[in-house]
């Protein structure tokens, strides 16, 4: 089993910036294997401590529970966030193999 990275977006409704930065998550992950990256987006208005924690910055993306980017989102630097953290997750999963056997 491959080990699936993460990307998180903090947003929240009528935020023109989250929709640019949706989109672009949407061009940058479908260039992607597919289920090699889920998606999940998280809304400051649904979780007070979202909000207290990030109302200021949004959206803000996070891959693996690490800050990315927030306000605005470069796909080229997308790109290359998430082909490192698949890289890292493949050698995880490697060296986690090679110690089982």
């Amino acid at each position: 089993m491959d080990a699936v990275t993460t990307l998180t977006i903090i947003s929240k409704p009528d935020c023109h910036l989250c929709d640019v930065a949706r989109e672009i998550v949407d061009t940058v992950v479908a260039e992607l294997p597919e289920d090699a990256v889920e998606v999940e987006e998280l809304s400051i208005q649904d979780d007070p401590a979202l909000y207290a924690q990030w109302w200021e910055k949004i959206p803000v993306i996070l891959i693996d529970d690490r800050l990315h980017a927030h306000w605005r989102l470069s796909p080229e630097r997308l790109r290359a966030a998430l082909a490192d953290a698949q890289a890292a997750a493949s050698t995880a999963v490697s060296s986690t193999r090679k110690e089982s056997a």
